[in-house]
């Protein structure tokens, strides 16, 4: 098989499978392992691990190294240093500890049995690094879906997995300084931490000046290629750097993540590598799912059931004792036990690097690398449980909710025609501050702990409370709100929210807030009385400024821009797209563009009246004729040769409408 034919059956998989998970609720994660073992050399056989495709699936973890390493800005870890290094650091250390000690504790006929390949002290420490990490790409995937980074638990969970991010990185350098030998291990482990502290110091100590200047200097050309082949080439040349020092490639990528946190083009430099990270660990995980062998794990089901029961439940009891003992509550202490309990993508690094080293054999790895792969296939099953089993497992936790339902109803007593505003960011602290200066009461929930505390000590109406849930908006009162404002810019947790509204209080008047014009409709459709997006109404802001300043009398500039509103924004929706416009807005068929068609003189529309056309959904925006140009001309608008229509719709319609009046 050619390697373009490769190509297309591995993108084809992958997409399907996507696709298709995605509507149960699983991560791409997942679907890229099942494409992995079903195509692999073990099962369909279409698909084989060859030097080309291990290499690019290797460059794909460079990748997430490196966006990792963009996520250890000093302030981060400044405000999660108690959990990072408490929490995290414990957790790491117990869980190791307490693998080495099992597995070397085992009797050796059931070691055996488990382990066909065998395993010492050595494989027992990369074994137990391995089972100690979490999957940083599934859980912070959930945890910013499921809006829980900001929870009690999120916090925990977050900090314990930058922990284990940062003790993959000894681990690297462990595992083949275990592999060089019994009795003088020791020595390579202790020379290759040496290197890694000196090489550290030294890009630590002079890499930050020299990465901003060297970006600046990249940046002023004004070239989004060369800034994206920049950071392509920073990533890789410090991977490079450490593997010539001996080190791993991944400590290098790490390093020139946090050099570049440390800049002003973090952010932009995220945006860049995320494509690339994206694919390229997509093809990881493929070629993890590839080294699965079907028969293997049939024919050791029990071992693979073990070794998926034991790791999950150990992982979740130490979580929990360990959270209980650093003062968090039981609900937190099993959420967090529950977000922690699966497999880690770095595990399979390690893995590999242990069967590289020598340290393990391929026989054993089979059973323990379907025990990772069914760990990361439940993990977001038993997460979407987390709620509910804390809620029953502990009487406190119930106490905690009726106490916090009980706090927003104590805010909300008394209050009548009040506004309750759903979330409490910039846009929900803005409009909060315009209602008090009018004396309109107002009561906002938020899920922000830190935002919330602060907000509330400076004596502003905010309480802690998710509003997507039925109970926290019947306390914060809404069936005597006069309305309700929904400010957060999560599209999910919106149309959630509408959907409850429409049970609870169905006649309540619902204003969101939208970042663009796409969900207009939809918003609409889902129940939201007025929707009001950020885009169009700040270029209706500037052309009424504009309009001042042209001269315009007040009233004329006022009657206009209420115009634009009665007529939900039409007037502004959709553009005219250029080139620099394809890139950022990926799929592009839900846009609404603006497309100018001439009429020729056997156009078959010639002589109607806008009002008989079915252009099914396309809005003539204005007609542009020898006298000049018209705004949304009335449907008696009869149709002249060498008109031309300006349209406004999607691409498909857009094109639709053409036909139609080009007579094909």
């Amino acid at each position: 098989m050619t390697a373009i034919e490769l190509t297309i059956i591995l993108l084809a998989a992958a997409v399907i499978a996507v696709v298709g998970l995605r509507a149960f609720g699983a991560p791409p994660l997942v679907a890229y392992l099942a494409v992995g073992v079903l195509l692999g050399p073990n099962a369909i056989g279409l698909a084989s691990e060859g030097e080309a495709t291990h290499t690019l699936a290797e460059i794909g973890v460079v990748f997430l190294m490196f966006s990792l390493g963009l996520e250890f800005s000093r302030t981060k870890l400044l405000s999660l240093r108690k959990h990072v290094f408490g929490l995290g650091a414990a957790q790491v250390g117990v869980t190791m500890l307490a693998a080495v000690t099992v597995l070397l504790l085992v009797p050796g006929a059931w070691l055996i049995w488990m382990f066909p390949g065998g395993i010492d002290w050595r494989a027992a420490i990369a074994l137990a690094g391995a089972v100690a990490l979490s999957s940083t790409a599934l859980v912070s995937k959930l945890l910013t879906e499921r809006r829980e980074l900001e929870t009690e638990h999120g916090r925990r969970v977050f900090s314990v997995l930058l922990f284990q991010d940062l003790a993959v990185i000894p681990l690297l350098v462990l595992i083949p300084a275990l592999a060089s030998g019994e009795s003088g291990w020791w020595m390579p482990l202790g020379l290759a931490l040496l290197k890694a502290a000196g090489l550290l110091i030294v890009l630590l100590r002079f890499g930050p000046p020299l990465m901003r200047s060297w970006f600046s200097l990249v940046a002023r050309q004004r070239s989004h290629e060369v800034f994206t082949l920049n950071v392509l080439l920073a990533t890789l040349l410090f991977a490079w750097m450490t593997k010539y020092f001996g080190l791993s490639m991944e400590l290098g990528a790490f390093v020139a993540g946090m050099l570049i946190a440390e800049t002003e083009f973090r952010y932009q430099v995220e945006e860049d590598i995320k494509p690339f990270r994206d694919v390229l660990l997509g093809l990881f995980f493929v070629t993890i799912g590839m080294q699965l062998d079907l028969g293997v794990v049939l024919h050791a089901w029990p071992q693979v059931l073990i070794l998926l029961l034991v790791p999950l439940i150990v992982k979740f009891l130490l979580v929990l004792g360990l959270v209980r003992l650093l003062g968090g509550t039981a609900g937190t202490a099993i959420r967090t036990g529950i977000w922690l309990a699966q497999a880690s993508e770095f595990g399979f690094v390690l893995l590999s690097l242990s069967i590289s080293t020598g340290l393990l054999q391929d026989s054993t790895l089979q059973p323990v690398l379907a025990a990772m792969l069914l760990s990361l296939l439940l993990s977001p099953l038993l997460i979407s449980q987390a709620n509910r089993l804390a809620l029953r497992a502990s009487s406190q936790e119930w106490l905690q909710r009726s106490l916090q339902i009980q706090s927003i109803a104590s805010r909300s007593i008394g209050r009548t025609g009040h506004i309750v505003i759903a979330g409490y960011g910039r846009s929900g602290q803005a409009l909060a501050h315009v209602l008090e200066s009018e004396g309109v009461g107002y009561l906002a929930l938020d899920l922000d702990p830190d935002r919330v505390r602060e907000a509330s000590s400076a004596g502003e109406s905010v309480v802690y409370g998710d509003a997507t849930k039925p109970e926290a908006l019947t306390a914060a009162g809404i069936h005597r709100a006069r309305a309700i404002a929904i400010t957060f810019d999560d599209n999910q947790a919106v149309f959630r929210l509408l959907a409850r509204l429409r049970v609870v209080a169905p006649k309540l008047p619902v204003l969101v807030r939208a970042t663009t014009d796409l969900e207009l409709a939809k918003l609409r459709e889902a129940g939201a009385t007025e929707v009001v997006p950020e885009i169009a109404e700040g270029s209706l802001m500037l052309a009424s400024h504009a309009l001042a300043l042209a001269g315009l009398p007040r009233t004329r500039i006022m009657s206009r821009v209420r115009l634009v509103r009665e007529g939900r924004y039409q007037l502004l929706q959709g553009f005219f797209h250029g080139a620099d416009d394809q890139a950022g807005e990926g799929i592009e068929a839900d846009h609404v563009h603006l497309h100018a068609v001439g009429l020729p003189e056997g156009s078959p529309v010639i002589g109607r009246s806008l009002g008989e056309l079915d252009l099914a959904g396309v809005r003539i925006s204005a007609i542009v004729r020898s006298n000049g140009r018209s705004l949304d001309p009335p449907p008696e608008t009869l149709l002249r040769a060498n008109d031309t229509l300006v349209l406004s719709g999607t691409p498909d319609q857009i094109g639709s409408a053409e036909v139609l009046l080009l007579g094909g």
